[in-house]
């Protein structure tokens, strides 16, 4: 048995994956953030589906070629189609952003 909520560290130089559950065609991560953002420059350009949820915390999405970010806070989810561009633009500094993220192919 595990806890979405915890353990959580208390040091997070980088953000933290966690894979809690894999097959072949579903993987489902926990990942935290404190302050985080992707690198200048650098998109996500992912294989697999993404239908992601925070759970805890906030978070600012940006997809490529959208001016406009999407502000997420608990409860806000999203599914990302495979290749849909896009990077974290920003998470909150004043607690951890816990995500729960399910990839997935296509049928």
């Amino acid at each position: 048995m595990g806890n979405l909520f915890s353990p959580l560290p208390t040091q997070l130089p980088e953000e933290l994956s966690q894979v809690l559950a894999n097959s072949a065609s579903l993987r489902i991560e926990r990942i935290v953030s404190h302050g985080h953002a992707s690198p200048a420059g650098f998109w996500y350009d992912q294989d697999e589906n993404e239908w992601v949820v925070v759970l805890k915390g906030r978070a600012r999405l940006q997809f490529q070629g959208d001016e406009k970010l999407l502000e997420m806070g608990p409860g806000d989810f999203v599914n990302i189609p495979a290749h849909q561009r896009h990077r974290i633009q920003w998470t909150t500094d004043q607690e951890p952003t816990i995500w729960l993220a399910v990839f997935y192919h296509s049928d």
